[in-house]
């Protein structure tokens, strides 16, 4: 008789990157991608994605609005190393380069449903005083 292999279990998400709020920057895109363990291995979807370029809203939010779909399934045997989404925003400096306007990232939700997450972006600060005099946005 052959033994058993592992047992495994699937994790699908699905949902989008709605919008984000950087009052200071306009024209921004995001990109995607997931971290996880040694033992998750993506099964079906992708593992990174960019968006279009967006706008900010006319209105007083002034969101930038994505609707930025993610479909991805995972596979593992235990939850160790439990999938996080990494978020990375993007956008023009006064020389025209795409420079990273904010970082973050937050753990997949342990339980099954709708959940709505608000990641908190993290700036990079320039370390010279060159660096910060080339990267302020007149």
């Amino acid at each position: 008789m052959a033994a058993a292999g592992p047992s495994v279990f699937l994790l699908m998400v699905n949902g989008q990157v709605e919008s984000a709020q950087f009052p200071e920057f306009d024209n921004l895109y995001c990109k995607y991608c997931f971290v996880y363990g040694q033992d998750w291995a993506p099964t079906a979807g992708l593992e990174e994605g960019i968006s279009q370029i967006t706008s900010k809203s006319r209105d007083a939010c002034q969101a930038l609005v994505w609707n930025f779909p993610i479909d991805i399934t995972f596979k593992s045997t235990n939850p160790f190393g439990w999938p996080q989404i990494v978020l990375s925003v993007y956008g023009p400096d006064v020389f025209g380069n795409d420079v990273v306007r904010g970082y973050g990232a937050v753990h997949v939700p342990f339980s099954p449903g709708r959940h709505k997450r608000t990641i908190p972006m993290f700036v990079p600060e320039s370390t010279s005083k060159l660096q910060k005099f080339t990267s302020v946005d007149n």
